[in-house]
């Protein structure tokens, strides 16, 4: 049984590792913008707002980008296909 929980987290772990991981290399590859620009785009249909915040950083914000969607960014692959590739994705992790 301990080894059987012991597989299952260390597989988790390890898939969350290569999911954080390919978030970091996408930020790397990806432009930045400033808030301004950002406050520009607000409401245009061809824009995705992703809020990448965790825990205790998004629970306790009190500020949220209005109509910014939350995802986990340890699951990426889980999420990223499901936004349509003609769209802007702007990931927010501050």
């Amino acid at each position: 049984m301990k080894i059987k929980l012991s597989a299952t987290l260390v597989v988790t772990l390890c898939l969350t590792v290569v999911g954080i991981s390919a978030l970091a290399a996408l930020a790397q590859e990806a432009p930045r913008i400033t808030k301004e620009e950002l406050k520009e785009m607000l409401g245009n249909p061809d824009v995705i707002i992703i809020d990448l915040r965790l825990g205790r950083d998004w629970e306790n914000s009190e500020l949220r980008i209005e109509g910014a969607l939350k995802e986990d960014p340890g699951n990426l692959n889980s999420w990223l296909s499901k936004f349509p590739k003609e769209k802007t994705l702007v990931l927010y992790c501050a």
